[in-house]
């Protein structure tokens, strides 16, 4: 018999691929077309639409984020850093077109106008920011060890050092936030603050990260009247609390084993197909299958954790470690939010919600991150 000396290259990303994560991102992909059918169908009669309105209007999205997925899996470290830095770069220039002509929608300035579509800039940079400052650490940490926090070559104004970052961040952050956009700027500084440790800052710098956040919440309160209102609702159970109250009936509504076409309560819960879809799920078919769901979310997560532990390269290390503080930190806030364990705020399930900027920009980077992890497992 022949052996087989040469490999295709589909045959080698196959093998070399995490086949793992591949599988737990294509099942989030099928969970989300059945509940944008399910949830989005009652959204879609909601506003006097056909069923199938938001499910049409998805489908572009669903074939461009899986054909981005699958081809950014198959790059190697020197394109996703190529691919990163233009994504950052045209993130940051559409933040700048929100400051001085924003798509205005619900009284956010958050998104930019395409024509045939409206982006939020803050969605789409998330895998740029994730592979930038993986690949930033990673640099810091060649250039001058170990210790990148203390070193005061670190720190001196030169390009490779913490200045030109934190004053971009700095800047971007500013920007997302007076959007407004509260949510957003804390997942971002959650994101950083998780990265910078496990680059190795010191535990005894937690409080000044705390303290960070909490004083951008405390801006938001004083300044923002909508932040205002949802956090003295939570606390209080007073003012405007229909949406989480609506959620809350949704889950109850469905049981341990869901209501099936029996769900109703959903008829009526805003952003059933969006950022309440995990209770949507919950109505239609009941607990276990949603509690079931969670357990799935964390697996994702565990399995990122895995692929960072296992890593080689830093930069691999970095950017598996950001992915799943990205993931995780979105789940919880939406998940929190559904449950009325944290004051609402309108984030994404990731992949699962119905939202072309959140999945196109979710599939680029686990697709790209696919790829440096086979990169760094193979090569």
């Amino acid at each position: 018999m022949l052996k087989r000396t040469e490999e295709s290259k589909l045959t080698s990303w196959y093998f070399e691929i995490d086949r793992r994560l591949l599988a737990y991102v294509l099942v989030m992909f099928v969970i989300s077309i059945l509940y944008v059918i399910s949830a989005g169908s009652v959204a879609a009669e909601r506003i006097g639409q056909s069923w199938n309105f938001f499910l049409v209007k998805a489908i572009p999205f669903y074939i461009l984020g899986l054909g981005t997925l699958l081809a950014a899996s198959a790059l190697n470290k020197k394109w996703v850093l190529r691919i990163s830095w233009l994504n950052v770069a045209v993130g940051l220039a559409l933040l700048l077109v929100t400051v001085v002509a924003p798509h205005v929608i619900n009284g956010s300035r958050r998104f930019v106008s395409l024509g045939f579509a409206n982006v939020m800039p803050a969605d789409i940079m998330k895998p740029g920011f994730i592979m930038i400052t993986a690949w930033f650490l990673s640099k810091m940490r060649a250039t001058y060890g170990d210790d990148i926090f203390f070193n005061k070559s670190a720190w001196q104004f030169k390009w490779l050092s913490w200045w030109p970052y934190l004053a971009v961040f700095a800047a971007m952050l500013l920007i997302i936030f007076t959007h407004p956009d509260l949510g957003t700027s804390v997942l971002y500084l959650v994101v950083l603050g998780a990265m910078l440790f496990i680059a190795g800052l010191p535990y005894v710098t937690l409080p000044i990260i705390a303290v960070a956040g909490l004083g951008l919440v405390g801006v938001a309160f004083l300044t923002m009247s909508h932040v205002h209102n949802r956090i003295v609702a939570f606390f209080t159970g007073t003012g405007d609390t229909y949406q989480v109250t609506q959620s809350i009936q949704s889950i109850q509504n469905g049981g341990l084993l869901g209501q099936g076409d029996g769900a109703f309560v959903k008829q009526s819960l805003p952003d059933a197909h969006t950022d309440f879809i995990f209770a949507a799920i919950a109505e239609d078919a009941g607990a276990i299958v949603a509690c079931g769901l969670i357990i799935f979310l964390m697996l994702v997560i565990r399995r990122l954790v895995v692929d960072a532990t296992n890593a080689r390269d830093k930069f691999v290390f970095y950017a598996a470690g950001g992915t799943a503080a990205l993931f995780g930190a979105q789940v919880c806030i939406n998940l929190m939010s559904t449950l009325n364990l944290f004051a609402p705020k309108g984030m994404t399930l990731p992949f699962i919600s119905y939202g072309g900027s959140s999945l196109l920009s979710y599939c680029l980077l686990f697709g790209m991150l696919l790829a440096v992890i086979r990169e760094d497992k193979w090569k």
